[in-house]
């Protein structure tokens, strides 16, 4: 497998890896709608909180690594 083609691959992933996680993360957040009425508006929002940073965290360096330029060196060149 090529570089580019490698290189392609866990892009793929990563992005894959995203869209699971949006997926979690929303289900998370429907079921704290359904949670409020039970524990009270100010714990929702606290849960709610913590999940948001979780989201975050989890998802942001996936992001920086897809978004991050590939450095090559031109044809002909050795380093």
């Amino acid at each position: 497998m090529k570089q580019d083609e490698r290189r392609e691959a866990i892009r793929t992933q990563r992005e894959q890896l995203i869209r699971e996680l949006e997926a979690l993360y929303l289900a998370a957040f429907d079921r704290l709608g359904q949670l409020e009425g039970d524990v009270g508006e100010v714990k929702a929002a606290q849960l709610t909180q913590m999940i948001l940073n979780s989201k975050t965290g989890a998802i942001e360096p996936l992001l920086k690594e897809i978004e991050k330029p590939v450095i090559t060196t031109p044809a002909g060149d050795t380093p």
